[in-house]
């Protein structure tokens, strides 16, 4: 029954995507071509919390890694799922996984996240969304969108550090100690995001 269940979850989620299309930004979340099971992390460089260039390939390289991809500490629908890791994280850690949390903030606004949610997983700035990009995940804001976060007291720009307007779409990769994706989950709707008991089985069955 698990087995079916994550199989399921595969082909919905990748049968949705028409191919990955590497370092391209679209106009809509829903024409991203994201990166799909078998294919290796690409190499991208982001930032820690300290603020120091790493490359997300070698950092994930030689362990089991769940790669979350949200939009910033600014959404009410990622905080949420920044908490709702927190609940599973433990548990993850006892089967060999980690969790790792990728956004366009900036390392002092991933900072802020930390402190708010108590969080004891790694965060990584993608603020040039260099990674978000090599993940097919990335598309611009447009004009009219940007103005009606500015009108509720959102800034991208000041998030971030950058004024590209770049966001991915929410995302959970499981990436083996090989640097390869064996189960993704991608939805346009940032509001729908993957149950953290879903994460748990596929963590449990790709052990």
């Amino acid at each position: 029954m698990k087995f079916l269940l994550l199989l399921s979850l595969f082909f919905t989620v990748s049968c949705a995507s028409t191919g990955h299309q590497k370092e391209s930004v679209v106009n809509n979340a829903y024409e991203v071509s994201p990166l799909l099971n078998g294919a290796a992390v690409p190499s991208s460089t982001v930032r820690n919390i300290n603020g120091e260039e790493v490359d997300l390939s070698k950092e994930l390289l030689g362990q089991k890694s769940v790669v979350v991809f949200y939009r910033g500490g600014w959404c009410p629908y990622c905080n949420l799922q920044l908490q709702g890791l927190r609940k599973i994280e433990k548990k993850l850690e006892k089967l060999g996984w980690s969790i790792v949390g990728i956004s366009p903030d900036s390392p002092s606004s991933l900072k802020e996240s930390v402190e708010k949610h108590k969080l004891e997983y790694s965060l990584y700035s993608d603020s040039k969304a260099n990674a978000i990009k090599a993940f097919g995940l990335a598309f611009k804001v447009d004009d009219k969108t940007n103005k009606k976060y500015l009108g509720y007291g959102i800034s991208l720009d000041k998030a971030s550090g950058e004024s590209h307007h770049i966001l991915p779409v929410p995302g959970v990769y499981l990436i083996n100690k090989k640097g390869e994706v064996v189960f993704n989950y991608v939805h346009p709707n940032y509001k729908v995001r993957l149950k953290e008991s879903i994460i748990l089985e596929a963590a449990k069955l790709l052990k």
